[in-house]
């Protein structure tokens, strides 16, 4: 089971990878519905979300720029937002459950469909204080259940035209490793330790490591990971499914 549960996550991350994303939306799925306990999710998809995003954010930043006019106002207040709400929050194992259902509902549907996206070179950054409500809101989520907020800014910046899917993906890839380390940070300071064996940790995240790089060549080229996306959203719906009924 536990190699399987780093494949899993190998093949998750890759995925992820691919469109900036750190994959903890996935890694919350994988971890969840093989037993670990609530804080060692929560822990662990943050931890591996950072290694990830790194990865993807190298990549992306090289061949497509980062536009720091469209990151700076999200992450800043999503970055103290994230580490309050691992402070000084957490949710009973039931609440946690179900929040994380819910995650894997939207992320499963944002993997589904492709937004369309005009393909221009530069947009006009959003307004700053919609930015920083959205970064807000999305670093309390990221905190609180465990995830770096990608899957939501990413289709946020392409629907609303601020961003195109390449500068989306590098700016993603950003939010998200601030936005984990923020949110890592909070929990250790509440906990005053991290629930991670180390061993087993430092395992997931070569496994991650390793999908990770693969996915973010194939994303930040031109290899259209959509099938693979959706056959993924499946497991999520699955994996959701699983977590409220079980």
């Amino acid at each position: 089971m536990f190699a399987l549960t780093a494949v899993l996550l190998a093949l998750i991350a890759m995925l992820y990878a691919s469109v900036g994303h750190g994959g903890a939306s996935g890694y919350l799925a994988v971890l969840a519905i093989t037993g670990y306990p609530p804080e060692t999710v929560r822990a662990t998809a943050l931890g591996l979300n950072i290694v990830v995003s790194s990865i993807a954010l190298v990549r992306f930043a090289r061949r497509a720029g980062l536009r720091l006019d469209l990151l700076l106002p999200f992450a800043a207040s999503a970055v103290p937002c994230a580490f309050l709400a691992g402070r000084f929050w957490s949710l009973d194992e039931q609440a946690y459950r179900v929040a994380i259902a819910l995650v894997l509902l939207f992320a499963a549907w944002r993997l589904a469909i492709k937004p369309k996206d005009t393909g221009e070179s530069r947009r006009k950054p959003p307004p700053l204080p919609v930015a920083l409500a959205i970064g807000a809101v999305i670093g309390l989520a990221s905190g609180l259940i465990g995830v770096g907020g990608g899957i939501f800014l990413s289709p946020l910046l392409i629907l609303l035209q601020w961003a195109t899917a390449k500068q989306a993906a590098g700016v993603a890839a950003a939010f998200v490793l601030l936005s984990s380390i923020a949110g890592l940070s909070g929990l250790y300071l509440q906990l005053g330790t991290l629930p991670l064996h180390p061993g087993e940790f430092t395992i997931f995240a070569a496994a991650v490591s390793v999908g990770g790089f693969i996915g973010a060549e194939l994303g930040s080229g031109r290899f259209d990971t959509q099938l693979l996306r959706r056959a993924l959203s499946v497991v999520l719906v699955i994996a959701a499914l699983k977590l409220v009924l079980a």
